[in-house]
């Protein structure tokens, strides 16, 4: 894939947006002349690092957890997740990224003290079945929100995608952001009865 390259929007085009559509009216109309620009010629476009595409980006993911977070914490007084915010931008494509939003355990199923964190992410992807985190990249905008159960991993000293529950370790992913909020506080809720009361939501 060739490198992406990216740019600031230009003043101007944002000034000329402004005008009204036909310029030689307003002069016949009051007789004034419309000299905003400067000067007459078209501004060259300023190209961005990757550095500031990521740091622009690590601003929108971490705006969007912070919002992300305190719905789920307003939805039900029982269930109170902490705020574990954290983004990370793709090297070569530092227009998306994802945010870690929180994290917790849970039992469900035959499976007891499950880990899981909950993301979201600006783009569709695959949880890589190896070490890899993402496969199959989308480069478009797009809208991700997943969970992923996790393990200790002694030799990394880190926690790890659990893949004993599935393949991929994945508990859910949706692109639709009320389904994520409920599946977050089925995951977050600590007994049936909660359960119970969130799916009926």
């Amino acid at each position: 894939m060739s490198k992406l390259r990216y740019y600031a929007a230009s003043a101007v085009e944002t000034a000329k947006a402004k005008l009204p559509k036909a310029v030689y009216t307003e002069f016949l109309r009051t007789g004034r002349i419309l000299r905003d620009e400067e000067d007459w010629l078209a501004e060259e476009k300023r190209y961005l690092t990757y550095e500031e595409v990521a740091e622009r980006t690590g601003k929108r993911l971490e705006a969007a957890g912070e919002r992300t977070h305190n719905r789920i914490n307003s939805a039900h007084r029982a269930i109170k997740l902490p705020k574990i915010l954290f983004h990370r931008t793709l090297e070569e494509m530092p227009h998306l990224g994802y945010c870690h939003v929180t994290a917790s355990r849970t039992s469900f199923a035959r499976y007891a003290d499950v880990k899981w964190s909950f993301y979201i992410a600006n783009f569709n992807a695959e949880i890589g079945e190896d070490d890899s985190f993402f496969t199959r990249v989308t480069p478009r905008y797009g809208r991700m929100y997943f969970a992923v159960a996790l393990k200790p991993d002694a030799d990394r000293r880190a926690m790890v995608i659990d893949r004993s529950i599935r393949s991929d370790g994945l508990l859910f992913r949706t692109s639709d952001p009320q389904e994520a909020l409920k599946k977050v506080l089925m995951l977050g809720a600590k007994n049936d009865m909660l359960r119970k009361i969130i799916a009926g939501l």
